[in-house]
């Protein structure tokens, strides 16, 4: 009999934003709850959030650790059936990897791991583990995401040539690491983020929305990052010149210091029959533009949507759907393949991403550091 699925968390307590987007996006469908959590990193604040949360006091624990083993222990009715990790980057490999070795299935946030040997080494666990494996690369989770990407299978553009994706952000235009905000500490302490500031934090979505839209991996790039916050390690900005598979060209521009600037994160992609855009801050808009033939524009639940698309829609056409709605498509896909294994079904290919676009994620990260290193040299991924 299907049934409602168990969530742990690890990380994302009170005060943290991104724990809550994934606790409203996991409950969003109505197929999973939140039973226990380790939600910070010291005992006392992560029982007063799993207070806050309603959780019972005995599914409130003080650390990671206690909780994967305790909860381990518990009938097969009671304990959490996976664990949602939204901690900082330095903090993803070592819970990720204790879970699945104890038998729980993983919901984690981008980028995958803080080294891209944690990512290697976590591949080979969740293989060996047979566990299921999400990452939240929230952004391919839109409907006229989806659209894009139905319509490039389909080969409604033709052979692609061009791509274009920028992710312009400017909540770093200041030094808000200097000022206590604590999302922008973490943010730039390659300590806690890795070898990328805003290349990990958003150009890693910037590179998963080509991946995803276009089906096209990048071979080869030439990166000029820059670090205009003073003080700062870790770049803020950056251009990176692209070489896709098929022999297409890209352009990638990503920042967190464009003054004025929110959420600016678009996608245009370019083939030889038509093209596409698509705004994140106006998602539910997919403009399509043909050789010989009018401009036309894709809405949730429109005309001339592709199954994908349709799949993903919540809510009446002309009702605005968002990035919670995006977000809790990663977690209704996951609940969904986890129920089917439950049902004794066997899916083939998830629809969510998982260790496979994590690892590419890092690849990414680590060879436009060593592109920009080198004074933008053109630096193949290694695969």
């Amino acid at each position: 009999m299907p049934r409602k699925l168990r969530m742990g968390m690890i990380g994302g307590g009170l005060g943290s934003f991104i724990g809550d987007v994934h606790r409203k996006a996991a409950g969003l469908d109505g197929m999973i709850d939140l039973v226990c959590g380790a939600f910070s990193s010291t005992t006392e604040k992560s029982k007063a959030s799993g207070k806050a949360l309603f959780l019972p006091e005995d599914r409130c624990y003080g650390n990671y650790e206690e909780m994967i083993l305790k909860e381990s222990k518990l009938t097969k009715d009671i304990r959490m059936d996976f664990v949602a990790v939204v901690t900082p980057n330095h903090m993803h490999f070592k819970p990720t990897k204790m879970a699945l070795e104890h038998g729980f299935h993983v919901v984690c946030d981008k980028p995958v791991t803080l080294t891209l040997e944690e990512a290697e080494e976590l591949y080979l666990v969740i293989k060996k583990s047979g566990k299921l494996f999400a990452l939240t690369h929230n952004y391919s989770g839109y409907p006229m995401v989806k659209q894009a990407r139905a319509m490039v299978m389909n080969g409604d553009l033709g052979n692609i040539r061009k791509v274009q994706v920028q992710y312009i952000q400017g909540w770093l235009a200041t030094n808000k690491e200097h000022e206590g905000h604590k999302q922008a500490k973490w943010r730039v302490d390659p300590k806690r983020s890795g070898i990328g500031g805003g290349l990990g934090d958003i150009g890693t979505h910037a590179e998963n929305l080509i991946s995803y839209v276009t089906g096209l991996e990048i071979e080869e790039l030439a990166a000029d990052l820059t670090t205009f916050g003073k003080g700062r390690i870790l770049d803020d900005d950056g251009h990176l010149l692209l070489r896709l598979e098929n022999g297409a060209k890209g352009i990638m521009s990503y920042s967190q210091i464009a003054l004025g600037e929110e959420n600016n994160f678009a996608i245009r992609v370019y083939g030889d029959k038509g093209s596409i855009v698509w705004k994140q801050e106006n998602p539910n808009r997919l403009v399509a533009k043909w050789l010989n033939e009018p401009n036309k524009i894709y809405t949730p639940l429109g005309h001339d949507l592709y199954p994908e698309a349709i799949e993903a829609c919540r809510i009446p056409k002309g009702h605005p759907e968002g990035y919670i709605e995006a977000f809790a498509n990663i977690y209704k896909n996951f609940a969904l393949h986890f129920m089917a294994i439950l049902d004794g079904n066997n899916i083939v290919k998830a629809n969510y991403p998982s260790i496979e676009e994590g690892l590419k994620g890092m690849r990414f990260i680590y060879a436009s550091v060593e592109s920009n290193k080198n004074n933008a040299k053109w630096t193949k991924i290694n695969k």
